[in-house]
């Protein structure tokens, strides 16, 4: 999920000098040394040339939860250099400067955000729920930044399918990607090459796993461990601690599920009467995942619970649920939805809890790092800081052996009849 430099480097006016093959005079000489002088001094004092700028006509994503506190942890500070960007960028705004400043041991570079910025969001695929949601919210973060937001991947989860998008961010000359990696090491190559264009590189909701190139930012939507330890707690008090249990998941190859299942296992030596029987394997589309329920239901008919963290598998298990009642006697369904999808399930008694974040906010967190990296007001310095508008200053976590330079949105949220209509992403 792209380490920038401690600080970016300035697009805009570069002044080269050529050998001319003939004398010039020594007026011209001097009078040439006095208009680049002259130049230069006015690109530092303006910081960029142009002065044009893009509105984006994206519209804003709902972002009724309320703002995650953020954590400090220390990493080390990125020491990589990255190529000038393609394009333009304009003036910077001074009203855009963080709330919250770092001293120079964090390695925080202040300043504001460009103007401008066009920042291509990558998601898993173009028609999850979920990944729609945090497009949406980096869209408006970008408007917030007067920056652009394109919205690029395939219809299947699949690195193949996210491939061109890179490929197309590495056209348009784009400041930043943000991409919810389908696949944590194929996508590393063309990562590299839009790194190496000047490109900065954030992951959210799914990270990459590429070594040290390129250096990148993940975003996680909450602590990894925590995910799939609650997620373990929460079906064991609906089960009573004892039964045999499934997980259905989405792509086999997608970081984050891998990264909870993970924990989710360890959790499970706790409940020494809780069974993982199967992992299934969705991959976030809704038929696939009807398919493989209803094999793992055919396959172990005492199936007690039922743990789903992707929304697609979740919200297809319930809906197959739903309508066959019978199963609830003695089968419980769990993991991580989407309030909007999973309020009619909960309030007829076929779910009773679940967990979530806001996936807007998730991607308007994403879209303030990109915006924040390609303009070089945060640096990927454990402790460094950097404003996200509206969800306040976030701290760059250390890397740990899993993960590089991270921030993490905030906890999940447990749904249920109780607080269910209280959500509406």
């Amino acid at each position: 999920m792209l380490e920038p430099p401690a600080h970016s480097t300035k697009r805009g006016t570069s002044v080269s000098r050529s050998r001319s093959s003939h004398r010039t005079s020594a007026r011209q000489t001097v009078t040439t040394a006095l208009a680049i002088a002259s130049t230069a001094a006015l690109v530092a004092a303006c910081g960029s040339s142009s002065t044009a700028s893009t509105s984006p006509s994206a519209s804003a994503a709902d972002t009724a939860s309320s703002a995650p506190a953020a954590a400090a942890s220390s990493a080390p500070a990125d020491t990589s250099s990255a190529s000038p960007m393609a394009s333009s960028a304009a003036p910077m705004d001074s009203s855009a400067a963080p709330t919250a400043g770092t001293s120079s041991a964090a390695g925080a570079t202040g300043g504001a955000i460009k103007k401008g910025l066009k920042v291509y969001f990558i998601p898993k695929d173009t028609q999850n729920p979920y990944e729609v949601l945090a497009d949406k919210g980096g869209q408006k973060a970008l408007t917030e930044l007067g920056g652009t937001v394109t919205v690029s991947s395939g219809t299947a989860d699949t690195a193949a399918a996210q491939i061109p998008s890179i490929q197309a961010a590495i056209q348009a000359h784009a400041d930043a990607i943000v991409i919810a990696a389908n696949d944590p090491s194929a996508l590393c190559p063309s990562l590299n090459q839009a790194a190496r264009s000047g490109i900065k590189v954030v992951a959210f909701d799914s990270d990459l796993s590429c070594g040290s190139t390129p250096s990148h930012l993940f975003v996680n939507q909450a602590d990894t461990q925590t995910i799939g330890t609650s997620e373990v707690d929460l079906l064991a008090k609906e089960i009573g601690s004892k039964g045999q249990i499934a997980i259905l998941s989405a792509a086999a190859s997608a970081t984050n599920q891998n990264a909870w299942i993970g924990y989710m296992k360890q959790q499970l030596a706790k409940y020494p009467n809780m069974k993982l029987v199967s992992t299934v394997y969705g991959n976030d589309d809704p038929a696939t995942s009807l398919t493989v329920l209803q094999g793992l239901l055919s396959a172990y008919p005492h199936l007690a619970g039922i743990i789903s963290p992707t929304t697609v598998g979740i919200s297809t298990a319930a809906q197959y649920l739903d309508t066959h009642k019978s199963l609830l006697k003695t089968l419980t369904l769990t993991g991580l939805g989407l309030p909007s999808q999973m309020k009619s399930y909960v309030k007829d008694g076929t779910v009773k809890s679940f967990e979530l974040w806001n996936p807007s906010n998730l991607g308007y967190l994403a879209g303030y790092a990109a915006a924040s990296l390609a303009s070089g007001t945060a640096s990927l310095t454990t402790g460094s800081t950097f404003p996200a508008g509206m969800l306040k200053t976030y701290t760059v976590l250390a890397p740990t052996a899993s993960t590089g330079p991270s921030i993490v949105l905030g906890p999940p949220t447990v749904f249920d009849a109780a607080n269910i209509d209280q959500f509406n992403f």
